[in-house]
């Protein structure tokens, strides 16, 4: 075990977090990236990218409004527009930016109209900038825009390229300290699942189970509970992605997919349960879920490929679908960091024709599927992983190896009833005695 676990404060007795050192060692594997590029400067929209370069932050609502933006020039550091509030917060707290941290409004997806100017106001910025350093003539990266700005910037003469490529790169070997914040949020969601296994049971609803999760997590310090999937039994075949108000029942399969950030760093963690009880036909589901994952988890180690941990996955069709783009992301793997989907993608859609070299520093989660043969019940686990340099770690510790049952406190005169068992038993020799002599005494079918 190589990761170590820290508590979420900041102490002056024990060497934990160095987020001065994030923050460094983020932007200069960007600027080492950019150095090496046609690109003359970097402009992202993206606010996880807009984090990692400047380690600022405004909380998850504006998380969809790409309207914050920052500029990376060659040989420089970046300059940020915000908020004008959130910008003064900045100057006044984060010393690493002081007066590079600015007033600054975009156009809010599309909230403010064309005809108020905010297009041409950022990329008059943005020119201005350039033009400073000398680099109005050379091509911008960009990670994600609004088109009325990459029109406004194109008529300033500014020639956009593809910036998020460079950004996903970047991202995708974690430093020290990221493994160490992804680690942390594992850790968290390991206790909300023990908290959940500890309260289901018939009658809870999956909504229940959602507001559980997320006072657990925020209990704990999370900034933000990206979602909860809790799907059970009918709904989980096929895998509808999105929890409802369903009630939960004895023997009943569910399963859950938990996303939050902490310190801006996500999970993306699933773990199935039974009720009560569990079919013959959901343990087996469960189990050739885990071999699949089990199998993929012994390939993670440095010099393999994506392709190679795609290669021992199911093909879509085996578990009824038609082809791999219908399956996508049920035998899955992703990067995980300050998104939960990050480089490298693993799926048998692309990975066995484009393989990419697994490296150390490279954290991603592991997820499989499995419908059970009753046509309606499915298994679903995933795992988080580091890459070591010599093989991997996984990180998330909440088990799972075989299948849990929640609830499982049903006692008969006889004893406990077994946690293996069907809702619908097959009948005793008693009962089909007793059929067998009702439908003679009644000559029933004579």
């Amino acid at each position: 075990m190589a990761q170590p676990t820290y508590g979420t404060m900041g102490v002056d007795w024990e060497q934990r977090i160095d987020f001065d050192r994030l923050r460094v060692e983020r932007l200069q594997r960007a600027k080492n990236l950019l150095a090496k590029s046609e690109m003359g400067a970097l402009l992202c929209f993206d606010m996880n990218n807009v984090r990692y370069l400047t380690s600022t932050h405004i909380g998850t609502w504006a998380q969809d409004k790409a309207n914050r933006f920052v500029l990376l020039p060659q040989n420089d550091e970046p300059i940020l527009w915000d908020f004008g509030s959130a910008a003064r917060h900045h100057q006044l707290h984060c010393p690493w930016l002081g007066e590079r941290s600015r007033p600054g409004i975009s156009m809010l997806r599309g909230t403010m109209s064309p005809e108020h100017g905010r297009a041409e106001d950022v990329a008059k910025k943005i020119r201005i900038e350039l033009e400073m350093r000398g680099l109005h003539k050379e091509p911008v990266g960009i990670d994600i825009i609004e088109l009325p700005v990459l029109f406004a910037l194109q008529r300033e003469g500014i020639t956009v390229i593809d910036g998020q490529q460079l950004m996903s790169e970047a991202r995708v070997i974690k430093t020290k300290d990221e493994i160490a914040l992804l680690n942390t949020s594992a850790s968290m969601v390991d206790a909300a699942y023990h908290e959940l296994y500890m309260a289901m049971k018939p009658g809870m609803r999956e909504n229940e189970a959602v507001g559980l999760v997320s006072k657990v997590l925020y209990d704990l310090g999370s900034e933000y509970v990206e979602a909860v999937n809790a799907i059970s039994g009918e709904r989980c075949n096929p895998h509808p992605h999105v929890f409802s108000d369903r009630i939960m029942r004895p023997g009943d399969p569910v399963y859950y997919d938990i996303l939050h950030s902490y310190m801006g760093y996500r999970t993306c963690y699933y773990r199935t349960f039974s009720i009560g009880y569990s079919s013959h036909a959901m343990v087996d589901a469960y189990k050739r879920c885990r071999d699949y994952l089990d199998a993929a988890i012994d390939l993670i180690r440095p010099g393999r490929s994506t392709g190679d941990v795609a290669s021992v996955w199911p093909k879509a069709q085996d578990f009824g679908f038609p082809n791999e783009e219908a399956a996508f992301a049920l035998q899955y793997g992703h990067g995980i960091g300050l998104a939960i989907w990050e480089k490298p993608v693993i799926s048998r859609l692309v990975s066995l024709d484009h393989p990419q070299e697994i490296k150390p520093g490279m954290v991603f989660a592991l997820e499989t599927f499995w419908p059970s043969k009753d046509g309606w019940s499915a298994a679903r686990i995933e795992e988080e992983i580091v890459v070591t340099e010599t093989g991997h770690e996984v990180i998330t510790r909440f088990p799972a190896e075989k299948l849990l049952v929640a609830g499982a406190h049903y006692y008969t005169v006889g004893g406990p009833l077994p946690t293996v068992r069907e809702t619908e038993v097959e009948p005793n020799s008693d009962v089909r005695n007793l059929v067998a002599s009702s439908a003679q005494k009644e000559r029933i079918g004579s």
